[in-house]
């Protein structure tokens, strides 16, 4: 079959739309090549990219709100790791969990087949549903996703209760593109390559006084493998370092991108950007007779990951190829929901004109695919 070829005048002007590795900006990529030869190939213990640690942990703490006394820790690995790392590291006895998609579920697992822990309460809802913790005798550690990024289902951050258990937050597709207030949270932990616009390679989490008592707590009483200690992790954070060898190429489109946005108005402006962007996609779903948002409610739909069904006549799979050939890249569904759908990162980088553009082309291929 031949390829529908989208008008140029449609196109957006970048036609990045992926929910992570998401889309980076050109500065960021200027100023790793400005930094080849200053950090790039030298040495993490020593200042040039311990300053770049540095700023990026004073930008992050600026641009969420850290509360006194919250401190932003930097660790090797991604979100995937950190949910090992709070297994052994935050999880005194019992965790509970709120799984309403594939992230959620991940770190669900993690601490439910712990052979040192209680088996986790598990509050699951569908695919497109949103799942919510609640008090429970035994439980001290709380969690479940700001945004579950399988689905583009969006959470409310809210402390659980006020025992002494923790709150732990996973923000991996949520930090710098929704708004949050981190006192309500323990723990706000995330990655780089969604709203920072940068590469995998590291995780960042923002602990309260309470859960950095808890880290030092759990670690002095139980073998930890040192890569999951979160203690060493606080330890070298303290020093402007991680533990092992970072991806010093991450920390350089981190810092860029949080520069620009705290340099823009910080998360009001940031989280207005990506609620302008997903706005105009939701907008044009209900008023397609051929698409409807995934996610019913609309105070649960995701500001930074918007998922679209489409009605049985219309091919979503191939929908979204015609698109790739036309550099429009990354809008295919999550591999494992199954759905007929495309998934839209609308991280801040992303112009929401861009967005706009998005749905002329999906009009125009739709009159045209069958």
């Amino acid at each position: 079959m031949e390829t529908v070829t989208i008008p140029t005048h449609l196109l957006p002007a970048d036609g990045r739309f992926g929910c992570g590795p998401s889309k980076v900006r050109p500065a960021q990529v200027d100023m790793l090549a400005a930094l080849g030869t200053t950090v790039l190939g030298t040495s993490h213990r020593q200042a040039p990219v311990r300053h770049l640690v540095r700023r990026v942990r004073e930008g992050i703490a600026a641009l969420l709100g850290a509360p006194d006394g919250y401190e932003v820790v930097v660790g090797n690995g991604g979100s995937t790791a950190f949910w090992d790392a709070a297994t052994f590291s935050l999880v005194r006895e019992r965790a509970q969990h709120a799984d309403f998609g594939e992230f959620g579920h991940k770190f669900a697992t993690a601490t439910d087949r712990a052979p040192f822990l209680a088996a986790s309460d598990i509050r699951a809802a569908a695919a497109g549903d949103l799942a919510r913790c609640t008090p429970a005798e035994g439980v001290d550690v709380y969690a479940y996703p700001h945004n579950e990024t399988s689905t583009g289902v969006v959470s409310p951050v809210e402390r659980v209760a006020d025992d002494g258990a923790l709150t732990v937050v996973d923000a991996t597709s949520a930090a710098g593109g929704v708004a949050v207030d981190l006192a309500q949270t323990d723990v706000y932990y995330f990655a780089p390559q969604k709203s920072f616009a940068a590469d995998g390679g590291l995780w960042l989490a923002v602990l309260s006084p309470a859960a950095l008592a808890r880290v030092a707590e759990v670690t002095a009483s139980r073998w930890v493998p040192d890569f999951l200690d979160l203690q060493l992790a606080v330890d070298n954070s303290r020093q402007d370092q991680t533990l092992n060898t970072p991806a010093i190429a991450t920390l350089v489109l981190l810092a860029e991108q949080v520069d620009w946005l705290n340099e823009n108005g910080g998360l009001g402006w940031a989280s207005g950007r990506t609620a302008a962007s997903s706005a105009a996609l939701y907008g044009w779903a209900e008023a397609h007779p051929l698409a409807t948002p995934f996610v019913a409610e609309p105070a649960h739909r995701s500001p930074v990951v918007a998922t679209i069904d489409f009605a049985e006549t219309v091919d979503a799979q191939a929908l979204a190829a015609t698109l790739r050939a036309n550099g429009i890249v990354d809008v295919e569904p999550y591999r494992k929901l199954g759905r007929n759908q495309l998934r839209v990162g609308t991280f801040p980088a992303v112009d929401p004109g861009d967005v706009v553009a998005l749905t002329a082309c999906i009009d125009h291929l739709l009159e045209r695919m069958g």
